[in-house]
Parts: C-alpha cells; structure tokens; sequence
C-alpha cells in the first residue's frame, strides 16, 4: 500500500541524500527541496506546489502530475513524455526547463509564464490555448506541434516553421514574427 500524503510542507529537503518516500502527495508544497537525479517514479502529485526546488534528471516514468504548480524551480533535462498522461496538468512560473523534452505531451492550456525553455523538445506536442509569457524558446524544437490559439506575443528567440506545425490562430507579436520566417534565411528589416 502506498504512502499518502495530505496538506504537508516540505522544506528544504535534500532528497538526494535523505530517502523520498514514494506515494501520492495532495495539496503538499514543496519549498527549496532538492530532487536532482531522484527516482520520482509512479509517484502522483496532486494539486501540489514546487517552489524554488530542483527537480535536474529526475526520473519521471509513470509519474502523475495533476494541476501542478512549478515557481522558480530548475528542471533542466527533464522527460515529461514518460509521465502519467492521465490527469495531466501544470504551469510553470520563473522555472528553467533547458533541454527538456515534452515530445508527444498533450499540454493544451498550459501556462509558461517568464521561463526559460531554450533547447525544449516540443515535438508532436499540443500546446492548443497554452500562454507563453515572456519565454526565452531559442532553439526549441517545433515539429508536428499543435500551437493553434497559442500565444507567444511576448515570447522571444523561437524558431517556428508554419509549413511543419499547426499555428492556426496563434498570437505572435510583428517584432518577433522574423521567428516565423527563419527556414527562409531572409533579412528583415525595420
């Protein structure tokens, strides 16, 4: 029987050192805790917040997150296709997701809000209605994706080709559209 866990705080836990307990965790923040490289396997998350952890490498196979909250956390090389896609759901605020992968991940509605998504795999990816606020995108990989009613009016640095993904309707801002056009290896000018 797994282990649950309800309305708790963890707080600066190292759980590189001290033994993550795996079971389902509901309504439970998580404050400066270190998860770098753990075994985050067939846990759920529930309704949970990560503020200002490190979740670098963890392992993510089966893993359930379920209306998740990310604040400032570092998630570099992460595999959220590996997830639980049940139920899945989260938004990420002031996070650093480098070269992450969400290949396949249905993230429809999805909230980026200032976060740095450089070298992110977002290929076959549906971000249908997701919010990218002020993201840094440089060298994510748009391929086979579903932008379609996104917005990355305020974004910058990404690279999308509307011949290979499905943009209908998506927000761009005119100084950023250049983005759009890359492939094409034109000079725009103001």
């Amino acid at each position: 029987m797994q282990e649950s866990f309800t309305e708790e705080t963890f707080e600066k836990k190292n759980f590189t050192t001290d033994s993550f307990i795996k079971g389902e965790y509901e309504n439970c923040i998580f404050k400066n805790c270190d998860f770098s490289n753990s075994d985050l396997s067939e846990v759920i998350f529930i309704e949970c917040e990560f503020i200002e952890c490190n979740l670098s490498l963890a392992t993510l196979t089966k893993t359930a997150f379920r209306d998740i909250k990310f604040n400032g956390c570092k998630m570099l090389g992460l595999h959220f296709e590996h997830c639980n896609s049940f139920g899945l759901s989260f938004g990420f605020e002031k996070c650093t997701l480098n070269h992450t992968s969400f290949y396949q991940v249905k993230l429809k509605k999805t909230h980026f809000k200032e976060t740095q998504l450089q070298e992110v795999d977002f290929t076959q990816c549906d971000l249908t209605s997701s919010l990218f606020d002020n993201c840094d995108l440089r060298d994510a990989k748009f391929e086979n994706t579903i932008i379609e009613k996104a917005d990355l009016r305020s974004s910058f640095n990404y690279s999308i080709d509307p011949e290979s993904n499905y943009i209908k309707k998506a927000r761009f801002s005119l100084h950023q559209v250049y983005g759009l056009l890359a492939k094409y290896d034109i000079d725009i000018e103001e």
